[in-house]
């Protein structure tokens, strides 16, 4: 099959490499999924996942990639819930070869069903921008009707799902990211907006729940918005600075079949859209992920039809 591989962590996306990749076996409660769309996670390459397998050992070449969707073509012994033939969408197993590939193995638990209305390019853009909005609000925020939440980076892939879960919710919703984004994180149901190179971060005021996808200088300035009782949730790491009487929670985001499901429910009645922003072929991959200008929304691999 054709895969994608990485073997030099220093190279980058430039380091990709198009290959011929032995086909994946489905192992106990896996299946093995004929991918026809991915996603792809730039900082995924500097992820020790990517490059060692849990016990720290070398496991390059190794095809990344975990957002998928496509169709289960082998079952695994134990496996229940889906079947060959079946149209499914999720988020592989950051240790294991990923979706950037004709085909890869995933623990079933991994996977959602596909509904027929969804193509596959939405679908693998769900997965991780879906659950980790779901999960920082809902599971790690416990976000309530009629409270504040700071989006940073609204325009993007992650932080538009952010804006338009919190907004469903009942939240008012500010957004954060350069002076480009600001058409787009309002077009995504953001209230406000703030321009973080021109205009000043700590004017947004207390807020109940600040999501840090930037980390760095932002997430310090984000943790003293968090008023009393309120969470900082981030997914960037061990959080810097923490709120002086509230929380601060970082998290890796995990598969959920049942919050698929909810995802893209949500898309198919109009609650939700995705942010696309370009989408090319398994052959175009390499340059697609190495753009000459800056881009704004997911970049999807169209891998089969």
């Amino acid at each position: 099959m054709k895969a994608i591989v990485v073997t030099d962590r220093a190279a980058g996306t430039a380091g990709m490499q198009l290959v011929e990749r032995p086909e994946p076996k489905a192992a106990i409660n896996d299946v093995v999924v004929r991918v026809h769309a991915s996603g792809f996670v730039g900082t995924e390459l500097g992820w020790p996942s990517t490059w060692a397998d849990r016990l720290g050992r070398d496991r390059t070449p190794s095809i990344p990639g975990h957002e998928l969707a496509g169709v289960v073509t082998a079952v695994g012994y134990g496996t229940t819930g889906l079947s060959v033939g079946q149209r499914v969408f999720g988020l592989t197993d950051w240790y294991r070869d990923g979706t950037l590939a004709e085909l890869v193995a995933v623990e079933a638990r991994n996977l959602a069903p596909l509904p027929g209305d969804v193509a596959f390019t939405v679908g693998a853009s769900l997965p991780i921008s879906g659950l980790t909005a779901w999960q920082g609000l809902f599971v790690h925020g416990r976000l309530r009707a009629g409270q504040s939440v700071v989006a940073h980076g609204a325009a993007g892939a992650v932080g538009s799902m952010v804006t338009q879960l919190a907004r469903e919710f009942g939240a008012y919703v500010i957004g954060t990211g350069r002076a480009a984004d600001r058409r787009t994180a309002l077009e995504f149901g953001a209230n406000e907006f703030i321009d973080l190179d021109n205009e000043a971060l700590e004017d947004i005021g207390q807020v109940d729940l600040v999501f840090d996808l930037i980390g760095g200088d932002i997430g310090r300035r984000s943790a003293r918005l968090v008023r009393a009782g309120g969470t900082l949730v981030s997914i960037v790491g061990a959080v810097e600075a923490r709120p002086s009487d509230g929380l601060a929670v970082d998290f890796v985001v995990e598969s959920d079949r049942a919050e698929l499901a909810e995802i893209v429910q949500r898309l198919r009645d109009g609650r939700l859209r995705a942010n696309i922003g370009t989408i090319a072929t398994l052959d175009e991959a390499v340059a697609a992920f190495n753009p000459t200008a800056r881009r704004s929304g997911k970049t999807i691999i169209q891998v089969g039809l």
